[in-house]
């Protein structure tokens, strides 16, 4: 075969970069057939391996690792203009950066996504999540709405337009569930009492976003607010999370039950996965999160006497997809955008952040909770940003009625986010020992 590489003046190198890593393939070995995903896959793999194990190495949160492993996969076009100097640099019109099939890069997202709520659903029967229900939506409304109502206020300080601010605004008010409960998850804090009202404030969260996009839609398309269609998302919502705890409870448990005792593990696994889309698809059927769905059949499940060996069984495949998840996310990012907007997005950062902490720390507050689990619980969900901001922002420009570059501007603003909230983490943590906040 014939060596490209060696032949290669720069120009063939610059041609190579411009193009996905399954037209590289072609390139080298033309005689045989190479499928895109599977090529995509195999970089996505290897690049998430030896850069999360380099985190590692140097005690670096995991989460963090797989962003810089997509983004070394995206389109880095500041760093390969620096290396082959030129007018024809990688773009990403071809793909995002080496990888090219990017449809099947956000199915994958959207699986590691409902994976990853439902094993963390298994960790909370329904008897914890009843003891902090009412303070979860109360802490998580105050934080939600204060941090939306100050970032319009300084969105449109900074310039932007009406819609531009609101749409952002409420973009960043909504926390990232996957990456808060990835990180938790990391750091071995998933059952601690703090953990507990954090996920019940997302919780409460996610069904805020539902509402917030149904409004937005609303007022972007007729000018005002449908009560009506608002109404039916609070009681769809509501019944779902009702029957959820009180009917599911009775049927499910027992039989994910019987299905266990056949000592088949296999069954045992496809029955539990099964519960967990058809749930997924329940939620999305009615109009709410599928993330909700699945972490409602992850509490069923938890309600069972065969929980623990259910979420044995999931783990490893909730763990290949949430790579998946978070690699592509970086590999979206296109960093050659960032000198357009950095100053805004410097901006926007440090007021939601800001704010979020202290919404939460101020519903913390009305409803009595102790200092050090409010600072805990305001830390973890200070600062990310992710799955619901950028799908309140993307239903903004695909309805015309906000600026193009809020897209990119949100992505900047998740990442850099999501590099911030371990720090945040680990800030509350020593703000907060676990110890004083368990049995204090």
């Amino acid at each position: 075969m014939e060596n490209v590489f060696l032949q290669a003046n720069t120009d063939d190198i610059v041609s190579l970069l411009s193009r996905t890593a399954t037209d590289i393939l072609d390139e080298i070995t033309p005689e045989l057939p190479h499928t895109g995903f599977v090529t995509d896959m195999a970089f996505i793999m290897i690049m998430g391996a030896a850069v999360t194990l380099a985190f590692f190495k140097v005690k670096q949160p995991i989460i963090i690792g797989y962003l810089v492993a997509g983004m070394l996969l995206g389109p880095l076009s500041p760093l390969w203009t620096q290396v082959f100097p030129g007018d024809n640099i990688w773009t990403i019109s071809g793909g995002t950066g080496i990888l090219g099939d990017t449809s099947a890069l956000h199915l994958f997202s959207e699986i590691g996504v409902i994976l990853l709520l439902f094993v963390i659903g298994i960790e909370f029967p329904v008897a914890k999540i009843r003891r902090i229900g009412s303070v979860a939506m109360g802490v998580g409304s105050i934080g939600l709405f204060g941090t939306m109502g100050v970032v319009f206020y300084v969105a449109g300080a900074l310039g932007l337009g009406f819609m531009d601010s609101l749409f952002i605004a409420a973009a960043l008010s909504i926390s990232s569930t996957a990456v808060i409960v990835k990180i938790m998850e990391g750091m071995g804090s998933i059952r601690r009492g703090s953990s507990i009202m954090v996920l019940g404030i997302l919780i409460v969260e996610d069904v805020i976003a539902v509402i917030l996009i149904s409004v937005l839609q609303s007022l972007a398309l007729a000018g005002t607010i449908s009560v009506n269609s608002l109404i039916v998302v609070a009681v769809v919502g509501a019944g779902l999370i009702g029957g959820t705890f009180t009917i599911g409870t009775r049927i499910i448990p027992p039989l994910i039950d019987k299905v266990a005792a056949t000592e088949h593990r296999e069954i045992l696994l496809l029955c539990v996965l099964g519960l967990c889309f058809g749930y997924s698809l329940l939620a999305n059927m009615v109009g709410l999160s599928v993330a909700i769905g699945a972490f409602l059949a992850g509490v069923l499940v938890a309600e069972s006497k065969s929980a623990e060996i259910s979420k044995i069984l999931s783990s490893p495949i909730k763990d290949m997809f949430v790579a998946v998840f978070f690699i592509s996310t970086g590999a979206l990012m296109d960093v050659s955008q960032l000198g357009d907007f950095i100053w805004v997005a410097i901006a926007l950062i440090g007021v939601a952040t800001f704010m979020k902490f202290g919404g939460n720390m101020v519903g913390n507050f009305i409803f009595r909770q102790k200092r050090l689990k409010s600072i805990r619980v305001a830390s973890a969900l200070a600062a990310p940003r992710g799955e619901f901001s950028i799908v309140i922002v993307k239903t903004g420009v695909d309805l015309g009625v906000v600026s193009a570059f809020l897209f990119p501007l949100i992505g900047v603003i998740s990442i850099a986010t999501t590099f911030i909230a371990p720090f945040m983490m680990k800030v509350g943590d020593r703000l907060a020992p676990v110890e004083e906040v368990e049995n204090g």
